[in-house]
C-alpha cells in the first residue's frame, strides 16, 4: 500500500511541478539559499503511518509553521482563558508583520500573525524564564511533537536577526502596552530561535498528526497535548492560519492549515492526518504556491474538506468478513475516503486468509474518492501476488474501472 500512495503523491506533484509563479523570500538569508525548485509532501494518519515522496528529506527551518505549535502548548501550560486574556482569536485581515492590535483590549488579534506568535513565545516556561530555557523549552517540546531531536540553525538566526527591524517594532509595541516585559531583543531573539527550528516535512506531517490525533503522538504514542487543546488549535489554524486567504482556503480546501516563508505548509484533519508540504516560492501573501494547489489535489481527491458532511469513521468501512466453502468474502460500507480505505487495505493485509479466494463486496458502498478505489483495487492486486483467486461483488459499478495498476483487469462476480 505504501507504494500506491506515494505512487498517488508522486502524481499530485508532477501536476504542480512545472508551475514556477512566486518568488523565493529575499528578507531572511538563510532563506535565499533555498532551493526554489524543492517539492515535497508528507501525510501522516492518526494511526501513525507515514507516507512521503518528493523532497521529503531536506531541512529547513520551520519559521510560521511554528506558531500553531506554539500556540498549543501557552494553552496546555496556562489553558484557554489565561491565553486569551494575552491574544486574541479573530482574523485579522492585515499582513502577517502588521504593527497591529485590538482596538479596545490592546490584544494581539490571534497567535497566527507575528504579533501574536512573539506573544505566546513570550509566556512560554513562564514569564520570567530566560530566553536560553525557554528557547531549549521549546524545542524539547517540538522534538516530542516530532517523535525525534530537532536542532535550531544558529546561522539562520544571525542571519534573521541582522533584518529583523519589524519584528524589533513589534516587539517594542507589545512591551510599550505591558503585553510582554522583556527587553525587545531578547524577545525577538526567543522568537526567531523558535522560527529556526529544522524539519523535514516528515516532521511536520507526525507535528500536524498529532494535533489531528488528539495531542497523542502516532508515532510514539506518547500523550502531549489534551484534547481540547488540540481542538482549539485546529479551529484557529482554519480562520487565521492562512494570512489573507484564509478565507478563500477554508471554502476551497477546508483543512486546518499553517504556512510559513521557508516554503512549508502543513494540515491537520482531526481524527483522520496531518499533512505537510515543502515549495519554497511564496505568492503574494505570503503562502507557498505550489503546496496551496497540492493541499487542493489532495482535498478534492481524497474527501478531506473539513466541511463534506459524510461519516468520517474509517474503523467502521469493513462491515464483515465471511467464509463460505474455500471463499472469504471482505464487505466494505458507507462512503469510503483515503482513511477508510486505508483501513480497509490494512485489513486485506493482516488478515490470515485461509482460503484460496478472496472477494470484496462494495456493494454497501454509497460513495467513494478516486484514490480510495485505487487503493482498494491494489489490496485486492497484492493479495493475487500472495496466490489468492480475487474478485469484486460490484453491482452499480463504484469502483468505476477494474483495470488494476498493472494493466489486468480485476474478475467481476455476480
Amino acid at each position: 500500500m505504501n507504494s500506491l500512495i506515494t505512487d498517488y503523491l508522486a502524481e499530485v506533484l508532477d501536476e504542480v511541478r512545472d508551475d514556477t509563479a512566486g518568488e523565493v523570500p529575499t528578507y531572511i538569508p538563510a532563506l535565499q539559499k533555498a532551493d526554489p525548485n524543492w517539492l515535497g509532501v508528507a501525510l501522516c494518519t492518526v494511526s501513525g503511518n507515514v507516507y512521503s515522496t518528493g523532497d521529503s528529506s531536506p531541512e529547513f527551518t520551520i519559521q510560521s509553521v511554528s506558531k500553531p505549535f506554539a500556540y498549543a502548548l501557552a494553552l496546555q501550560e496556562f489553558g484557554i482563558d489565561k491565553v486569551r486574556e494575552h491574544v486574541g482569536m479573530e482574523p485579522s485581515g492585515e499582513a502577517f508583520n502588521e504593527l497591529s492590535l485590538e482596538e479596545e483590549d490592546k490584544r494581539p488579534l490571534n497567535a497566527m500573525i507575528n504579533v501574536g506568535a512573539i506573544t505566546i513565545n513570550q509566556l512560554l516556561n513562564g514569564t520570567d524564564s530566560t530566553v536560553e530555557d525557554r528557547v531549549e523549552y521549546i524545542r524539547k517540546y517540538f522534538s516530542e511533537l516530532a517523535g525525534r531531536d530537532l536542532r535550531i540553525d544558529e546561522d539562520a538566526v544571525e542571519g534573521e536577526l541582522e533584518g529583523a527591524d519589524r519584528n524589533l517594532s513589534i516587539a517594542h509595541m507589545l512591551r510599550s502596552y505591558g503585553i510582554i516585559h522583556d527587553e525587545a531583543h531578547d524577545a525577538v531573539l526567543s522568537y526567531t530561535q523558535q522560527c529556526s527550528i529544522l524539519v523535514t516535512i516528515e516532521d511536520l506531517a507526525v507535528m500536524s498528526a498529532t494535533l489531528a490525533n488528539g495531542g497523542v503522538n502516532p508515532k510514539t504514542g506518547k500523550k502531549i497535548l489534551d484534547a481540547d487543546v488540540c481542538r482549539h488549535t485546529m479551529a484557529v489554524m482554519a480562520s487565521c492560519g492562512m494570512y489573507d486567504a484564509a478565507g478563500r482556503w477554508l471554502a476551497k480546501v477546508g483543512i486546518p492549515a499553517k504556512s510559513g516563508v521557508s516554503g512549508g505548509l502543513i494540515g491537520a484533519l482531526p481524527g483522520q492526518l496531518g499533512i505537510a508540504s515543502l515549495s519554497p516560492r511564496l505568492d503574494e501573501v505570503g503562502n507557498s504556491v505550489r503546496g496551496v494547489t497540492v493541499f487542493e489535489h489532495l482535498s478534492d481527491d481524497m474527501g478531506m474538506h473539513l466541511m463534506n458532511t459524510e461519516n468520517r469513521a474509517g474503523s467502521h468501512a469493513v462491515r464483515s468478513i465471511t467464509r463460505e466453502g474455500d471463499c472469504t468474502t471482505v464487505h466494505i460500507q458507507g462512503i469510503v475516503n483515503f482513511v477508510a480505505a486505508e483501513a480497509i487495505v490494512q485489513v486485506l493485509n493482516q488478515h490470515d486468509f485461509t482460503t484460496g479466494r478472496v472477494l470484496l463486496d462494495v456493494s454497501r458502498i454509497v460513495e467513494s474518492h478516486p484514490i480510495a478505489r485505487r487503493m482498494l483495487k491494489e489490496g485486492l492486486r497484492r493479495l493475487r501476488e500472495d496466490g489468492h483467486e480475487i474478485g469484486v461483488i460490484d453491482p452499480e459499478g463504484e469502483l468505476r474501472s477494474r483495470v488494476l495498476d498493472d494493466g489486468s483487469r480485476l474478475p467481476l462476480v455476480e
